[in-house]
């Protein structure tokens, strides 16, 4: 008897349906694990934090939106809204991607493109840890599905859509660049972006782009000398030890799903004669296979050649808006009559790349302090931590805390768990903290802290140059919610007191 799984029965049926249930269940799956077991946000996700917090128009670290979004998200809802914002942009993206497949291999096609990204590892454990590259996401494959449109015979005022949605790209990372050179190449090198160029609303949607990004051009116009060192870094050593090289390890590594997938679903080493199901579509328009194979390709590759030349790998430090279409890229090449062989093989396959990330992330959360006794950034006492701190300091002064230093990302875990929300300072680095200075602590009071050792409580030469007058207290443990084998947190830390207002 011949075998025919569920989704395939699905796929022929229900597409639409496949498509919500296979990005509502990987959205539900990276929501909930992270909200019950992570005790704090994963990877530079307090620092973002600590920067947007402050509300400025740039940092250090590239354009605000996203550091705005994550902080909004952290008031409204604390670490679970970020872990929904996050699960938020990877829903979207995935639904520009089935939207923009839709118009380019039909329904039953871009169904099947969204379940093979689902064996791309950038979109799963990485999109926990909201930025700059989860936002962009969504604003990547709108752009695309906004071109697609505008471009076409009516669709002309998805320009303005275009438009907006680039500015926002833009006011999220610099990597945004590169997509709109893309389009602005596609536009000149092909019949139907040259048309579109004769109409008035693409320089219309222009004028909106300048205004978008208007404000945070100015800043950066203004403050270019001191950011680009930070952005760009130095620049770049041979090949095989560079930036570039890392990052075309980083695409092929996280399609490895996909590959796996499409291997087991294709003829190869198939018995003969086998009956298998098939899934077919209308053909797709010379025109529309070719956007998908440039625009599946050409970032990637463009991001390896800026890489080549800067030497490091911001602002491009995540693969994942440059793999949007990878999956349906895929399905673009294999024709207009897709057979899927091994179906049964390749059902569990993919029920295993969903569930498998965060079952394995789990089983690391319990088992990996009890035997390698590694020390993972998700298991800080973040809560404790910033009570703690945030206590001592409102029972010594009358007032709360209201400025967190030393440590970058413990000043940073603090600041996000203590109930004032205080402003990091990083003394390392002043320039990162405009908002913030050495004399501002003195006048308001700050909480410095360090991570200390059982043989060494002393603070960073560095932090007592900077406050001679600072005080070291006795350093504090924090256990973790598993201890397992790994030594207590320590934290030492030293409080300097507001100065006493002048009498009147």
């Amino acid at each position: 008897m011949h075998y025919v799984s569920l989704i395939v029965e699905f796929l022929r049926g229900r597409p639409t349906l496949v498509f919500w249930g296979a990005a509502l269940s990987q959205a539900a799956l990276w929501v909930v694990f992270p909200w019950l077991f992570f005790s704090s946000p994963p990877g530079d996700v307090p620092i973002l934090l600590a920067v947007g917090h402050e509300l400025r128009l740039g940092s250090y670290l590239g354009p605000p939106l996203a550091f705005w979004f994550g902080d909004v998200a952290f008031r409204l809802a604390g670490e679970f809204g970020l872990y929904v914002l996050a699960q938020a942009c990877v829903v979207t993206a995935f639904w520009a991607v089935f939207d923009l497949g839709r118009m380019i291999v039909g329904t039953r096609h871009a169904a099947l493109a969204v379940l093979l990204m689902t064996g791309i590892a950038a979109f799963s454990l990485p999109s926990v840890e909201f930025g700059p590259a989860v936002l962009a996401m969504p604003l990547w494959a709108l752009a695309l599905n906004y071109y697609w449109r505008a471009s076409g015979d009516d669709g002309r005022g998805y320009w303005y859509l275009l438009a907006l949605d680039l500015g926002l790209l833009l006011l999220t990372t610099y990597a945004g660049v590169i997509l709109l050179a893309l389009l602005l190449i596609y536009s000149l090198a092909t019949q139907r972006g040259r048309q579109a160029f004769t109409q008035a609303e693409p320089w219309l949607a222009a004028v909106l782009l300048l205004i978008v990004v208007f404000p945070h051009g100015v800043w950066l116009v203004d403050r270019w000398p001191a950011v680009l060192p930070t952005l760009m870094g130095a620049s770049g050593g041979d090949w095989w030890t560079s930036s570039a090289m890392r990052f075309v390890s980083i695409v092929v590594v996280v399609h490895l799903g996909l590959v796996l997938l499409t291997v087991l679903a294709s003829r190869w080493r198939a018995p003969r004669n086998e009956r298998v199901p098939e899934i077919d579509r209308s053909p797709a328009p010379r025109s529309a296979r070719y956007f998908v194979y440039f625009f599946a390709l050409a970032p990637a590759l463009a991001a390896v050649a800026l890489l080549i030349g800067l030497g490091r790998a911001a602002p491009l430090e995540r693969a994942a808006p440059f793999v949007l279409l990878s999956g349906l890229m895929v399905i673009t090449l294999a024709g207009d009559r897709v057979l899927i062989f091994r179906e049964r093989i390749v059902s569990f396959s993919w029920l295993g790349l969903l569930v498998l990330p965060p079952a394995l992330t789990f089983l690391s959360l319990i088992f990996l302090p009890w035997t390698v006794a590694t020390n993972l950034q998700t298991a800080q006492p973040a809560a404790s931590m910033g009570r703690f701190f945030a206590d001592s300091f409102q029972r010594r002064t009358g007032k709360p805390l209201a400025i967190v230093a030393g440590d970058d990302h413990l000043a940073s875990l603090i600041a996000l768990a203590a109930p004032s929300r205080p402003t990091v300072y990083f003394d390392r680095t002043p320039e990162h903290s405009p908002w913030v200075n050495a004399d501002l602590i003195r006048k308001n009071g700050a909480v410095l802290v360090w991570r200390a050792s059982e043989s060494d409580a002393a603070p960073p030469a560095a932090l007592k140059a900077q406050f001679p007058e600072l005080s070291p207290e006795v350093p504090r443990a924090f256990a973790r919610t598993i201890q397992g084998r790994l030594p207590l947190i320590r934290v030492g830390w030293a409080m300097i007191r507001p100065q006493a207002e002048p009498a009147k």
